[in-house]
């Protein structure tokens, strides 16, 4: 076969790759980033479907979500020169005919066009027989997740939409990954799920629900981390929660919720995919990844300072059991990477890096443009854990985040740390990383 000049790059699990891996492969190898979009339209090119878990023996449709348009939406924001309209075909398709039943690929099926029709995909009780035969036996339907990860592809269906001119499709697309409000249920403070009649499910323990891995609702977690999931809408998220105060209020109690009487064991039986665990958030599974840094969007960035360096040094050792979860690709050490450096794509597709604060006294990216990104924080250390200023090429700068095209530029990044929080820091809305509804 002829490559077109391009690698052809395959073994990806995609579920857990595009959260941090491949904004970080986009930072530090442009050019194999690029090989790797070539290969996944090549894919759809000759299999009709864009890939899930590209494997050398060809597509696997693992976990849940299409979440290859993450990485296109990524790669068109950050400029990467690629077939745009290609990449829009595959991604509409993706997101109108393609069925989002977990580990199952294919034709949409009732489920799915629930989630067409009403914007959620569809659950059961607990004890209820399954009506769908194509679901899968043991991952089951996964719906609250399902329908939370959907959202947030359909925002970068909508980000494609934009690049290609496609303006009605892209609102419409939009409005679609507004849709996940729908399972909020304000009465108990969780996501919960409807059944197709548009009803709650009567009974839901949000902490202990959907069997193994919680896999009638969720994927290898639960409620309380599926409350965090909606990377795009921030905004919309915290409005759910009632303002800045509850979500920072819920984002505290994440870390030391228990377990209700029963043994951490016991709790690990039922999730055995949630290891690193500190209360109910898991530092050892994918989507748990970017709930640290949600803190910015509270305006109490000085939180966010503090949990991430007592995350890495408690889960991240230089020790044989110095990796808290599945490696996944490269998704576990790209956390860490970028933590280290004090930032993290919480949205990708949104072009920024959201701060935390860097764990070395500096670091330096040489880019393949030749730029460099110089990252100083000379008082550092176990005591010094705060941020107590921050130059951005010499200037002051009081945002939570910064931009790609500005770290592709060159950028030094000056911190001055402190052992006492700044909590006047990063508190303006100008401060806020990127959410949907703020720009919607």
């Amino acid at each position: 076969h002829e490559d077109g000049g391009f690698s052809y790059l395959c073994d990806d699990g995609i579920w857990d790759t595009y959260r941090g891996m491949h904004p970080l492969q986009l930072i530090l190898e442009p050019k194999a980033h690029r090989d790797t979009v070539e290969s996944y339209l090549r894919m759809y090119k000759e299999s009709g479907w864009l890939p899930r878990f590209p494997r050398l023996s060809g597509n696997v449709p693992c976990m849940i979500g299409h979440h290859t348009v993450s990485i296109l939406a990524e790669s068109a924001g950050k400029g990467v020169d690629f077939d745009l309209e290609l990449a829009y075909e595959a991604a509409y398709k993706n997101a109108t005919q393609r069925t989002m039943l977990p580990w199952k690929d294919g034709e949409a099926d009732e489920l799915t066009k629930c989630y067409h029709e009403n914007g959620y995909f569809p659950g059961l009780e607990e004890d209820e027989e399954e009506t769908c035969d194509r679901v899968h036996d043991f991952e089951n339907r996964q719906c609250v997740a399902v329908t939370i990860e959907q959202a947030y592809d359909d925002w970068c269906v909508a980000q494609l939409a934009f690049a290609v001119g496609r303006e009605k499709e892209g609102n419409y697309f939009l409005e679609r990954s507004l849709k996940y409000k729908q399972l909020y249920d304000a009465s108990i403070g969780f996501f919960h799920p409807r059944k197709i009649d548009g009803e709650f499910t009567k009974v839901y323990n949000p902490k202990f629900c959907g069997g193994q891995g919680g896999r009638m609702y969720y994927a290898e977690n639960n409620a309380y981390i599926y409350n965090f999931a909606a990377q795009h809408d921030m905004e919309g998220t915290m409005a759910l929660f009632g303002g800045k105060e509850e979500m920072a209020a819920k984002l505290d109690n994440l870390y030391v919720e228990q377990y209700d009487g029963v043994l951490k064991s016991t709790f690990l039986m039922q999730y055995p995919d949630a290891t690193g665990l500190m209360g109910q958030f898991c530092m050892g599974n994918e989507p748990s990844f970017h709930i640290p840094y949600l803190y910015n969007h509270c305006g109490q960035a000085w939180k966010t300072q503090r949990k991430i360096q007592e995350l890495i040094d408690l889960w991240f050792t230089d020790s044989p059991l110095g990796i808290c979860g599945d490696e996944d690709g490269g998704a576990m050490s790209a956390f860490l990477a970028f933590s280290a450096m004090g930032f993290y794509p919480v949205c990708p597709g949104s072009g920024e890096y959201v701060l935390g604060a860097p764990y070395f006294k500096k670091m330096t990216l040489h880019l393949e443009n030749g730029k460099d990104v110089v990252i100083t924080a000379l008082e550092q250390s176990d005591v010094n854990r705060y941020v107590g200023t921050l130059k951005v090429n010499g200037v002051e700068y009081g945002k939570n985040y910064v931009n790609h095209t500005d770290l592709l530029g060159g950028m030094k990044m000056d911190y001055t740390m402190q052992p006492q929080p700044n909590q006047q820091r990063g508190t303006t809305a100008e401060a806020a990383p990127y959410s949907f509804s703020k720009e919607y």
